[in-house]
């Protein structure tokens, strides 16, 4: 065996999302032939891959068929996470993807789906940061069971003012108006005011390198949305729903922010929430209380990638309660339906930042 027989095999192997062979996509490394072993690593978009298995099975069969069948294949696995920042990276430097997660109203579960995103990612392998944007009704302490903690400051140097480190919690950066204030207090601000909060989490937060930095939005559509925009280079939105027709409707509004020409934001995809009842005595029924694949069918209409459906289990609302989200949590149906949402919105990223124009700060015109 050589390496050019085994360059010329992984030719013929896909990356599933992006429709080119790892070998044209500059994906394959270090190729190691001994007498009948042959090594080699893959480099990934993301180390939070869903596709490892496919791909490593795709490999194996490749060389097996092509070149040897009595090769012994070693395939590893290492990544390089995928960006399209092309906007002097001034703002968050070392952050190669932001995510900001947004919906149309509020109660359809947002801030449980931005924490379960983060904590999937970072058990991919991924470095991530959370931060809360929802100002007025913050839910990261109470989600991650920080409440009451602070965070620390840095020192600047001479003359310059120190960063805010962020709390870390199952893996990840977290950062939360609810962490610098008492809970008890109600914050009464005006838009510009939390808008400047919002440019102070981004400049004056010390999140350092992460793969993916994901933002719970408020619910709506404000000028803390307008305020993201024009000060970070968001990657894309996802938007969460539920199956019933009023969140649909004004899902829909979200949808409309984020697809505007003077905003024109990607859209990463859509996720259900909420999508049907499971009760833990019976894991294998779904009881579809809220209607039926409404948040699919929006999807479908508009184009969108539909991430999956996330159930409404009681141990999701308990671990929320507790401080132990559901991806650190012992239920494995909540679990399994945040993975696969996780896997394919990462997916999707990878996708954006290949087939989309260069992420950037935009020049909002009112």
């Amino acid at each position: 065996m050589t390496v050019d027989q085994i360059v010329e095999a992984l030719k013929n192997v896909q990356e599933p999302d992006l429709g080119k062979d790892l070998v044209t996509l500059n994906m394959v490394k270090d190729i190691q032939i001994d007498q009948n072993n042959v090594s080699f690593t893959v480099v990934l978009t993301t180390p939070a891959c869903p596709m490892k298995d496919m791909m490593r099975n795709a490999c194996i069969n490749a060389i097996k068929l092509l070149v040897n069948k009595e090769a012994e294949v070693k395939v590893n696995f290492t990544a390089n996470t995928s960006s399209n920042r092309k906007d002097g990276q001034s703002i968050l430097p070392n952050v190669k993807n932001i995510i900001a997660v947004v919906s149309g109203k509020g109660g359809v579960g947002k801030s449980t789906v931005s924490a379960n995103l983060a904590l999937a990612l970072a058990q991919g392998g991924a470095k991530v940061g959370l931060m809360d944007a929802d100002i007025h009704g913050p839910s990261v302490p109470i989600m991650f069971g920080v409440r009451g903690e602070r965070p620390l400051m840095m020192e600047g140097a001479p003359g310059e003012k120190g960063m805010i480190v962020p709390l870390e919690k199952y893996g990840i950066k977290l950062m939360s108006i609810g962490l610098l204030v008492d809970e008890k207090n109600a914050i009464v601000w005006r838009g510009p005011m939390a808008s400047s909060a919002i440019r102070q989490f981004v400049t004056e937060v010390f999140w350092d390198d992460l793969d993916y930095l994901v933002i719970d939005m408020p619910p709506g559509t404000s000028d803390i949305h307008l305020t993201l925009v024009q000060t970070v280079p968001v990657t894309g939105v996802v938007v969460v729903t539920t199956p019933q027709d009023v969140a649909l409707a004004d899902a829909k509004k979200a949808i409309a922010m984020f697809g505007q020409a003077q905003i024109k934001v990607p859209i990463i995809g859509l996720v259900e929430n909420m999508s049907y009842f499971t009760p833990a005595e019976l894991p294998n029924n779904k009881y579809y209380i809220f209607g039926k694949e409404g948040g699919k069918n929006l999807a479908t209409e508009y184009e969108l990638p539909f991430l999956g459906e996330i159930p409404l289990v009681q141990s999701i609302r308990e671990g929320g309660d507790d401080g132990v989200p559901a991806m650190v949590g012992s239920d494995p149906i909540s679990q399994a339906a945040f993975a696969a949402f996780a896997g394919a919105a990462v997916r999707s990223i990878a996708m954006r930042n290949a087939n989309f124009g260069p992420t950037k700060v935009l020049e909002v015109v009112s």
